[in-house]
Parts: C-alpha cells; structure tokens; sequence
C-alpha cells in the first residue's frame, strides 16, 4: 500500500538513496533540503526548500497524514578537543539535535493523524565507540540517540521512533576522509569486514524500520561493518 513519507535531507548521500527505494516500492516522498533542484524529477516526489538552521518549519506545506519522518542533516567535524571552539560545539547541535526537533514538533500533527508511523533519525557508531577526535559530533549525536529512547516511550503505541548509527560512509559529507584509494584503504582496514558504507546500505537499515519494523521501537541500528564486535576483543 502506497504511503506518504517525509525525508529532510534528501538530495544527497544516504537520504538521497532513501528517498529513491521509497520511490520505486510506490510510495510517495515529501523532501525538504537546502538544495531542493536538485531533488529527481519524479511525480511521486514533492520537494521544498527548508533550511534547519535559519528558516521556519514549513508545517502549512505538509499533507494532512505523513506516515514516517527521516531527518538525515548532520556534521562530521573532527577536531581535538581543546581546538574545538563554543560556536562548532552550537553548530553540530543546531544541525544534528535542534533541527530534528523542529522537524519533528512541526510535523508532528501529520504523524500522529496516521493509523501508525515511524520516525528514523541518524547517530554514529562514534556515540557507542570511543573515538578520538569526535567529541563534538558524539555529543551531538549521544543527545540524538537520547530523544530517540525519550519519545519512543512517549509516542508508543502509534508512533515508533528508533535511530540508525553507520560507521564512516560514502557520501559528500565525507568526502574528504576518503577523498583517494590510499584513504578508502585504511578507513577499510579498521573494519572487521574490511569495507566501507555505501549510502545504499545505510539507507536499506532506514528502510526497514519505516516500512517492517513493526515491533521495534527506542532501538539505535549499527551499520558499523562490525566494529562493535571489536569491544569485546
């Protein structure tokens, strides 16, 4: 049965594939980006500009049912931590944390007139592994993975709200850390399954907790390439 799905975030990397397998199961696709020219050209997908740092939440454009909400925005900002200035620390809130509750807040009428709906927001494998450098990016993260549980308790029984945390992925936004073969070599090697994310993979977790996760709720999903089975060694 065709559903009505919003994607804020869709015009690229792990939102972008999102949006396409929505799309070719028959769904249709509300997308809300900076970019949204650059969103496909299909009938199915309507696509809006919003800006989650600066702009207000486009409420009045949604339909009056959305059954699902993917927030995909984030940031990936390694730095040491005494090199990490007060504004970088707002900023990775602002997008990773703020943006997803405004997001939400504002469509929360939509989601809670479906029978049920399912809400997916993005972490890191950095929130559940310690790793240097992601001080800020974690806490931003850690306080995502915090709303997850809080409203997966709060929204049950109509609304499921779980998370997904991918390791290092191939998309745009890391770009830089695997910018050549040498650097897509090492990221790989510190992998159990010696490989790195593509988009498609994250977004296939995404889509199973929209679409057929039914008894799954308050969960942070690890598409890590095993790197949680490192803990343990």
């Amino acid at each position: 049965m065709s559903k009505t799905y919003l994607i804020v975030g869709g015009t690229s990397g792990i939102g972008a594939a999102l949006l396409g397998k929505l799309v070719s199961r028959g769904h249709r696709v509300i997308q809300l980006s900076r970019h949204p020219e650059a969103a496909p050209d299909h009938p199915a997908v309507t696509s809006l500009h919003w800006d989650v740092r600066t702009n207000d939440f486009p409420a009045d454009a949604l339909p009056a049912t959305l059954d699902g909400l993917v927030y995909c925005p984030g940031t990936i900002r390694l730095r040491p931590f005494e090199r990490l200035a007060e504004k970088e620390w707002t900023e990775d809130l602002e997008i990773n944390l703020l943006g997803a509750v405004r997001a939400l807040q504002g469509a929360m009428k939509a989601l809670k007139a479906a029978e049920s709906a399912s809400i997916v927001l993005f972490s890191t494998v950095a929130v559940g592994t310690g790793l240097p450098f992601h001080a800020s990016i974690a806490s931003a993260k850690g306080a995502v993975e915090g709303l997850t549980r809080s409203l997966a308790a709060e929204l049950a029984p109509r609304i499921r709200v779980n998370a997904v945390a991918p390791t290092l992925t191939a998309t745009p936004l890391a770009e830089r850390l695997l910018g050549n073969e040498s650097k897509r070599t090492a990221a790989a090697e510190r992998h159990p399954l010696r490989t790195i994310g593509e988009p498609e993979d994250v977004a296939g977790a995404a889509l199973w907790l929209l679409e057929d996760a039914r008894m799954t709720t308050g969960q942070v999903i690890r598409v890590d390439a095993g790197l949680a089975s490192l803990r343990s060694t």
